[in-house]
């Protein structure tokens, strides 16, 4: 039988990781195939391309040797004497041919001696003007007879022609075969990279003409370089037509081209992509498929995991509980991550609102020990929770601070006793203090409990015992003492242990929530990153220094104020009991925590009425301004905050006391900011009793309590 059970289970387990793996093994082989489906289509798109710029390039470079026959046909027979007594003629004629082609650029006949004699530019070319230092000149003369293909030239008659070009020429024909000039023919570069343009106009295009010495004619898109000497072992010594991937300096795919040589002339056209651009095309495909493959993974595993849930529930409950407050731990570990955001910490405080009131109005009624029992667990775990909360909270610097003046000078040996208790005897717990004064204006709670958090990991850090050192002192800091490069007056609060130390791969992980070395159930792994958030918030920061053997220096550098610090206050008497003071207006959405909220009020002899949202509360206090305290929650629907809400009473009612509460908002500074007293939720009734003391003891139109933390 029990073979049976577990077979069923690993059934369950090998279909749930099945449901995973397969479509996990069938998205890489479909990512794998569109990916060669994508290079092909790539590739078919470069060789269109390809085809294109080619038959363009040759037509071009064709037309150029025709127009360098037909000016041999108009000066054939002519001397230079007479070319040059014909300037003008010639001049309008070999304008007109430039002006048929729109490709050309100009047309040039030059003497032997490199003197242009005949332009289509100049009717009358200067003496001065010479082109004898040009490449193409002095290959022709040195006997070189086909037609040649300069590099990128650079137009030297100012005021005529200003674009960059290339020329295609040939040796000047003569019948003893002598060297009598060049006829050369200028091509507009930016036509070819305006041609280019207009049919490159997918992301990642690429297409160049290039001599086959890596000189690049025109390129689009444009680029400061006139050279492609990478490409040119790959065009002399590959196939006339080919593609390739171009690999960047750092030895990764950068471009996928095809070129292809011009038949005739040692010229190539390239034609390329981007290679990010084909993975960006993949990536969008393959993104199309997860928006559909994801939740239907999603759900079958959903589905598989509910059904060996039910068979474990069926077949063991004892081993289906276990496991189940397993896997809800470990999910509330998770679900605790996400709530760093502040988001889900207010509905979260609300249900810890209504356990807690519901715990204590259980107590009224129930006397029974087991009973009593059972609250106290209840009453624990909310505890427990709202610390949770918190911390998490305060590492995330979400957390609503009540920043008050404190002199560490006497605050820290105030502190000793309390930490003391969280230690054992046979660790000994030193207190140092400056002289001066040492003040900093942060919350006082949340600094206790960074001292407490330390301190308990310090104690757990030393088994055996040693010593706990606390000290404070004035620093001034200048941007290179700590990571964040802090600047101005801090005070330092030094807290080191004599313990076993922290290893070196693990230091740089103290600091994240849920980071623990400890036994399972021996530490929620959210002490230090309280304790860093706290500083983080405060404007400081914190950081730790560990050698193993040694013990470990945690310092926390907060930011040192000229202030004084506040007086000395009384604890509230958490006993008594207010006198009855009327009426009371609880404001709040959810029902469970407004009836938590009114059921305490009547226990403190108040008589209260209930609404949901802020226009509601303005309409009743409209019919009925004889309210004594409003009682409102600050974040409700309704467009209206409980924020606006006591803003609005001030304005209307200026003597009427306003309470805010709130699970987590991030308009609760700001009413703190503003003077209202703030309850945080979860609050029990002694919290309550101090803060309607308090709002009540305020001056509406200058509140400056600060809110008590239930």
């Amino acid at each position: 039988m029990r073979s049976a059970r577990e077979s069923a289970i690993r059934l369950l387990q090998l279909m749930m990781a099945a449901s995973v793996v397969l479509p996990v093994l069938l998205f890489l082989v479909a990512a794998a195939l569109n990916y060669r489906y994508q290079q092909a289509v790539a590739d078919d798109r470069i060789e269109r391309s390809l085809d294109i710029v080619h038959e363009n390039a040759l037509k071009v470079f064709q037309t150029g040797e025709r127009a360098i026959a037909e000016v041999e046909e108009v000066i054939r027979g002519m001397t230079d004497e007479a070319i040059a007594a014909n300037q003008l003629q010639l001049h309008e004629r070999l304008k007109q041919i430039v002006d048929a082609v729109p490709q050309f650029q100009a047309i040039l006949v030059v003497d032997a001696r490199g003197k242009p004699i005949a332009s289509s530019v100049l009717a009358a070319i200067p003496a001065q003007v010479s082109v004898a230092d040009r490449d193409y000149f002095r290959a022709h003369a040195a006997g070189i007879e086909r037609t040649l293909v300069s590099e990128v030239l650079v137009p030297r008659w100012a005021g005529t022609i200003s674009a960059r070009f290339f020329t295609l020429s040939r040796r000047r024909p003569s019948v003893d075969g002598a060297f009598t000039g060049v006829i050369s023919v200028a091509v507009q570069r930016r036509y070819f990279a305006q041609f280019y343009g207009m049919i490159g106009r997918s992301p990642g295009s690429f297409y160049a003409l290039i001599r086959a010495d890596g000189k690049i004619l025109a390129r689009y898109p444009d680029a400061e370089s006139d050279s492609a000497s990478d490409l040119r072992p790959m065009i002399t010594q590959g196939p006339e037509r080919i593609i390739h991937n171009v690999r960047s300096r750092n030895d990764t795919p950068d471009e996928r081209i095809a070129y292809r040589k011009l038949e005739g002339f040692p010229v190539y056209v390239i034609a390329g992509l981007d290679t990010s651009a084909i993975r960006a095309d993949w990536l969008a495909t393959m993104a199309s498929h997860l928006i559909y493959g994801v939740p239907a993974t999603a759900c079958l595993l959903v589905i598989i995991g509910l059904a060996l849930q039910r068979t474990r529930r069926l077949h063991a409950e004892a081993e289906r509980r276990e496991a189940a407050e397993s896997a809800l731990r470990q999910a509330q570990r998770l679900e605790a991550i996400g709530q760093l955001t502040g988001g889900v910490a207010h509905d979260f405080n609300n249900l810890l609102t209504i356990i807690s009131g519901s715990v204590e109005r259980l107590r009224r009624d129930l006397s029974g020990e087991k009973q009593i029992r059972f609250l106290d667990m209840i009453a624990n775990a909310t505890a427990r929770g709202e610390s949770l909360t918190r911390q998490l909270l305060a590492f995330s610097r979400r957390q609503t601070l009540s920043p008050t003046v404190i002199d560490l000078r006497a605050r820290l040996p105030e502190l000793k006793e309390m930490l003391s208790r969280s230690l054992r005897g046979d660790i000994r717990i030193d207190v140092v203090v400056p002289d001066e004064p040492c003040a900093v204006k942060v919350d006082p709670s949340e600094l206790e409990l960074a001292l407490l958090n330390l301190a308990v990991n310090a104690r757990d850090a030393m088994p055996k015992g040693g010593s706990l050192t606390i000290t404070a002192k004035p620093v001034v800091l200048k941007g290179k003492a700590v990571e964040e490069q802090l600047r101005g007056e801090f005070v330092a609060i030094r807290v080191a242990d004599t313990g076993t130390g922290i290893a070196p791969d693990v230091l740089p992980h103290v600091f994240e929530p849920f980071f623990t070395t400890k036994e399972v159930g021996k530490g929620t792994g959210l002490g230090l990153s309280q304790v860093y958030g706290f500083a983080k918030q405060s404007g400081g920061t914190a950081t730790i220094n560990s050698t193993i053997g040694r013990g470990s220096v945690i310092t926390l550098y907060l930011p040192r104020t000229r202030e004084l610090p506040a007086g000395s206050i009384a604890p509230a008497d958490r006993e008594a009991t207010p006198q009855p003071a009327g009426t009371v207006l609880v404001v709040e959405d959810n029902p469970e925590v407004a009836e938590v909220a009114t059921a305490y009020f009547e226990q403190l002899g108040y008589t209260a009425k209930q609404v949901a949202n802020a226009h509601e509360a303005l309409e009743m206090l409209g019919d009925n301004p004889n309210f004594d305290l409003v009682f409102s929650d600050i974040l409700m629907p309704g467009g209206m905050t409980g924020l606006e809400l006591g803003q609005a009473i001030r304005r209307l009612y200026p003597e009427m006391p306003v309470l805010l509460t709130t699970g987590y908002s991030s308009s609760a500074q700001d009413a703190v900011g503003d003077g209202f007293v703030v309850l945080h939720k979860p609050f029990d009734l002694a919290a309550l009793i101090k803060c309607v003391r308090e709002a009540s003891r305020a001056k509406p139109q200058a509140q400056s309590v600060q809110p008590a933390v239930g």
